[in-house]
């Protein structure tokens, strides 16, 4: 089986790159003729290989920087250096995406937060740096020579995950790179080896000298892969979790009664699960990672307000709105856009809405105002709504899935009824104000919630009508007294 499996590799690796050959080929050349080594490396040699190469092509070259810009000249249709300090050079070839990097050693400083970059004299010794054997794997260019000093390529067939030399050197010079191991458990769905994981656990305090904003850009990419689950339970058994992300093992000793699972922990990678395979749903073309966290993170308040209570019960009361609060506290941490930390949050501050109308007797007023609590995300809501029922009742939860679909049946009639995405009150400020006689400020707020509310509880009323309820509630309020 391992013969096959290298065969397979090694018959996608040269469709990939006699695909790619107009443009590895030309700048080889160019660099052979300058006197320089150039070499397709790491991922883009991986992906070859796994027949999953996309737009992006990675270089390493024996060249520095400023010869890279003079060499690329006129061959690209657009170069850039924003990575320079890095000994990287970027350019755009057609619909190529490409970055050339000097050779080079990287590796931290005990305390530093950020790597310091030395360049480096030979391919072997740039291959030796890489995190993973599946990555220290180049292809000489112009030309087709393997270059795989680690037996990368064996690891590549078998689906493992292992470092060049000693992990734990490896995970000295970047922390990490512990972080992708799990990434790559999810994205590539490898396994990671015994001495991997081992490393990883002894070292996972290692990963607070790294910055926010790259343990961030992992965790994002893990998320988003085809098993994250994966990778998730990696970092969890590992003790980095506990480091980056500690609501997540935290789960792990709260008994769910609700779902009946054996605690919270499994039951929130199981709707994590379940909200990926109904991903098309929302529309997104792929990966959705504001639905994906959301569903992992949904119930992370329940240790703050598990309470046990006669008869052996435990109620989580209010654990959705906590959970918010925690959500938006650790993903400002990880320095996540305010646009992503608002929407998880809201996400998981609403995902037992639905659980609060019964057995489904929703009325035009509760379906309105659903929909106006959720806004844009309504699809995503629907799909995290969906994902958390894990019951393991047939009965029960095909009950629920029924009483979900005719949620969303009225939701669909009432929109094209009323554009319920865009409900307003019926009166505007303006309109607020010289019907009452007032000037801006906080009371015209407060007159048009009262008329918000009375559109999301009546639905669309004649202009009169409304004028006349506002005249109501005026004549009850003390201003219109003074």
């Amino acid at each position: 089986m391992s013969n096959e499996r290298l065969s397979e590799a090694q018959q996608r690796g040269v469709r990939e790159l006699l695909r790619i050959a107009p443009v590895i080929d030309e700048l080889g050349a160019r660099f052979r003729a300058a006197g320089e080594q150039l070499a397709l490396v790491g991922g883009s040699v991986r992906d070859a290989l796994l027949g999953r190469l996309g737009p992006d092509l990675d270089f390493t070259t024996s060249a520095r920087p400023e010869q890279v810009e003079r060499l690329i000249a006129g061959w690209a249709d657009a170069v850039w250096d924003i990575g320079r300090e890095f000994g990287t050079i970027g350019a755009r070839k057609g619909d190529w995406r490409i970055e050339i990097t000097t050779f080079r050693a990287e590796a931290y400083d005990p305390d530093s937060r950020k790597p310091a970059v030395t360049y480096g004299d030979t391919l072997e010794g740039d291959l030796g740096r890489r995190d993973f054997t599946v990555n220290a794997l180049a292809v000489k260019l112009p030309g087709t020579e393997l270059v795989d000093p680690f037996g990368g390529l064996t690891d590549l067939a078998a689906g493992v995950l292992r470092t060049p030399g000693r992990p734990e050197d490896s995970f000295t010079d970047d922390p990490l790179r512990m972080m992708r191991a799990a990434r790559f458990a999810s994205q590539l769905r490898f396994a990671v080896a015994p001495e991997v994981v081992a490393a990883i656990r002894a070292m996972s305090d290692r990963i607070t000298i790294v910055s926010a904003e790259r343990v961030r850009d992992e965790l994002v990419k893990l998320i988003t892969g085809e098993d994250p689950r994966a990778g998730l339970e990696l970092l969890v058994s590992t003790g980095l979790a506990d480091q980056i992300l500690p609501e997540l093992p935290a789960l792990r000793l709260e008994v769910d009664e609700h779902h009946r699972h054996k605690d919270v922990y499994e039951h929130s990678l199981t709707v994590l699960d379940q909200a990926i395979a109904m991903e098309d749903r929302i529309g997104s073309g792929g990966p959705d990672f504001v639905t994906r966290f959301a569903a992992l993170l949904h119930d992370i308040g329940k240790p703050a307000t598990r309470r046990f209570e006669g008869g052996g019960r435990v109620t989580f009361h209010h654990h959705e709105v906590k959970g918010a609060k925690l959500t938006a506290k650790r993903m400002r941490a990880l320095r996540f856009a305010s646009d992503q930390v608002n929407a998880v949050s809201r996400l998981v501050e609403l995902h037992l809405r639905f659980h609060g109308y019964g057995g489904g007797e929703w009325t035009d007023s509760a379906v309105r105002r659903y929909v106006r609590d959720a806004g844009p995300l309504l699809d995503r809501l629907h799909v995290l709504t969906r994902a958390d029922c894990t019951t393991r009742n047939r009965r029960k939860a095909a009950a629920l899935q029924r009483t979900y679909d005719q949620l969303e049946e009225r939701v669909a009639r009432l929109t094209e009824e009323e554009e319920l995405g865009r409900i307003r009150p019926d009166l505007d400020g303006n309109e607020i104000m010289e019907l009452l006689g007032i000037s801006a400020g906080p009371l015209v707020g407060r007159a048009w919630k009262f008329l918000l509310d009375l559109r999301l509880d009546q639905g669309p009323m004649d202009k009169d009508a409304v004028r006349a309820e506002l005249l109501r509630w005026w004549q009850e309020q003390p201003e219109s007294k003074a």
